[in-house]
């Protein structure tokens, strides 16, 4: 009898990917003890294992028919010495009862010849002789690692986040249920929101908290308190993803809610406040090589997360005002995107091109047109730091001139004990003059460098989390939106220089209560120069703040030096179930405000705040 070439035990190898197959969902079970993110992942890891069983099925016919060409090349044919197995339930089950023996496996309690390597799994052969490499790896088995799963096994202590929180909705949290069409899995998340505020100013902002608009005590608005509720932060968000092979998934995620305003909306009648696009994003995923790209509209890599650098896993705070907390890093913009993780997910490193903006404050410079250009001292000068939006963009907004998009680099740690992170980003303003009749292009580097981390002191239960920015032109990365440009003489941007950082302590006292007190802090500095007895500029010592202490006074210029904010709250989901869960939360929030110094002083204002908030998520 001919003998089959030696393989070194493969088929043993293929029965251990195969009884992987078999323990994948119940080892995942223990961790829905624990975790009830987890249910998510075990649904995708079964979906994912079927779609395995299928590529293996492929495989064990191909070596059938080889086990039969080498019998019958034996002359000992097909007949009865044919092997049975078949791959069944959605748990991986294998039946038949594999055996290892030296070398060899018994199936359905017959001997295989020895040395029969195990098929490579994917359904492809890369021996040119025909025979399979013996090579099934655990990322073969289970497809493809995605985001949850990432975050299970490089544990830190500190996430992934749990979904029912405000922070983890904030980021985009999904739902625990996923739908199938075809190939292609469908999950929803998102949730049904009734909040309302009272304060002791009227700021016109409903609960986004608009900080530079604190009226000083010149305005009416400074001795009016103001309540107002508001629906339009209820939330929609829907992921599809499916597998593009073995090892590559691609994923299309969006989020909306109705925080915008139209030109033609009002709040007299009907209220209808238009659809807000929040993210909306395509990612493709490599688990073999560890490569993760993504291209669209999300939160900016510059915003803090809390394991890796994944989307949807980004810290942040839990609070319910809409603008989160003075000092907080972050924007939602498009970009492109693309990280590779190390060290078994514990190492991270990500580069980001993400779209620009910068924000001029043009104190001193009066409107030459009202088309983004300001004059500048002596007759016909002027800059032109914009445009005003046309077509589908808003005609009242002027539109920053951009020449390159800004650069972000991050890199982020998660050792076994906490999530640690250091990024930096170059921007760069860009604008118009014309002085004399001649126009020149002037573009500024605007830089920036910080980093964060979260510290599980009690791991799950209480930890910390620290986060900071500073540079000079990148004031709007910071929730306060305060400027990162004023204009020189001559028209060139000056940059301000920029400061932002948060402190944080969250406890989560048992799996239905969260509680939290954070402090922020943005600052900016100023940038200013005098013409023909005029101020111009951000901070100028000459601007006239004479009046902001005298209510209905006009004389009141004040630049913002600093804002502050401490807050404390806490989240009770009292409903929790197979419907939902639904949650109620409270939040208290003191802010101040301090401007640089002018004419008649430097005022300052304070604004005290008192949240509630009542929310449905239906698929957590």
């Amino acid at each position: 009898m001919r003998n089959f070439p030696p393989r070194r035990a493969g088929w043993h190898r293929l029965s251990a990917a195969l009884l992987l197959c078999s323990v994948m969902v119940p080892v995942s079970a223990t961790w829905a003890d624990d975790d009830p993110e987890s249910l998510d992942i075990m649904e995708r890891q079964m979906e994912r294992i079927q779609q395995q069983q299928m590529e293996l099925q492929r495989d064990l016919t191909m070596m059938r028919k080889q086990i039969a060409q080498h019998r019958a090349h034996a002359g000992t044919g097909t007949g009865t010495g044919e092997h049975s197995l078949q791959v069944s339930g959605s748990a991986g089950h294998v039946r038949g009862g594999w055996t290892p023996h030296e070398g060899h496996i018994t199936a359905m309690g017959e001997r295989t010849p020895p040395g029969m390597g195990a098929p490579h799994i994917g359904g492809h052969s890369d021996n040119p002789n025909g025979s399979f490499l013996d090579t099934p790896t655990f990322e073969s088995v289970v497809a493809h690692r995605d985001e949850d799963l990432i975050s299970h096994m490089a544990n830190n202590n500190v996430g992934p986040h749990t979904r029912e929180t405000v922070g983890a909705q904030s980021a985009g949290a999904l739902g625990s249920k996923v739908f199938h069409a075809g190939a292609v899995s469908i999950i929803l998340g998102g949730f049904f929101d009734a909040a309302a505020l009272e304060e002791n100013r009227h700021v016109a902002s409903g609960i986004f908290n608009s900080w530079a608009n604190i009226p000083f005590r010149n305005s009416s608005n400074f001795h009016t308190d103001n309540f107002n509720g508001d629906a339009r932060y209820t939330r929609f968000s829907l992921m599809a993803r499916a597998p593009l092979g073995t090892h590559v998934t691609v994923a299309g995620f969006v989020e909306s809610d109705f925080g915008a305003s139209a030109e033609t909306t009002n709040p007299y009648e009907s209220n209808s406040y238009v659809p807000r696009l929040r993210q909306a994003y395509l990612t493709l995923d490599d688990a073999k090589t560890n490569w993760h790209f993504l291209i669209g509209q999300a939160w900016t890599m510059l915003t803090p997360d809390r394991v890796g650098i994944i989307p949807r896993q980004e810290s942040l705070p839990e609070t319910i005002e809409s603008s989160i907390l003075a000092g907080q890093t972050w924007t939602r913009q498009w970009q492109v995107r693309l990280v590779k993780d190390f060290l078994e997910h514990r190492l991270w490193a990500g580069l980001s091109i993400e779209n620009p903006a910068t924000i001029y404050d043009t104190t001193g410079f009066s409107a030459y047109s009202d088309n983004g250009e300001y004059a500048l001292p002596g007759s016909g000068n002027y800059a032109k730091v914009g445009s005003n939006g046309v077509g589908l963009t808003g005609s009242s907004t002027n539109y920053s001139n951009e020449i390159a998009p800004d650069i972000i680099a991050k890199i982020a740690g998660d050792p076994s004990w906490g999530h640690y992170e250091m990024e930096g980003i170059v921007h760069f303003p860009h604008d118009r003059s014309v002085i004399g009749g001649e126009g020149q292009n002037h573009t500024a580097i605007a830089w920036g460098g910080g980093g964060s981390m979260i510290l599980p002191v009690i791991p799950h239960t209480l930890e910390i989390r620290l986060a900071g920015l500073a540079g000079k032109g990148i004031g709007r990365y910071g929730s306060v939106l305060l400027p990162d440009a004023t204009l020189k003489a001559n028209g060139a941007p000056d940059l301000l220089s920029s400061a932002q950082a948060t402190a944080g302590v969250i406890a989560h006292p048992n799996r239905l209560v969260d509680v939290y007190g954070y402090f922020g802090m943005q600052r900016s500095g100023r940038g200013y120069f005098d013409s023909d007895g005029t101020a111009y500029g951000y901070g100028n010592p000459l601007s006239d703040n004479s009046g902001c202490w005298t209510e209905g006074s006009s004389a009141c210029t004040a630049s913002i030096k600093s804002v502050e904010e401490f807050t404390i709250g806490a989240w009770y989901r009292f409903i929790k179930g197979k419907y939902g869960t639904v949650q109620a939360g409270t939040q208290l929030a003191y802010s101040r405000v301090h401007t640089w110094g002018g004419i008649g002083g430097a005022p300052t204002t304070s604004m005290s705040e008192i949240f509630f908030d009542f929310r449905y998520l239906p698929f957590q």
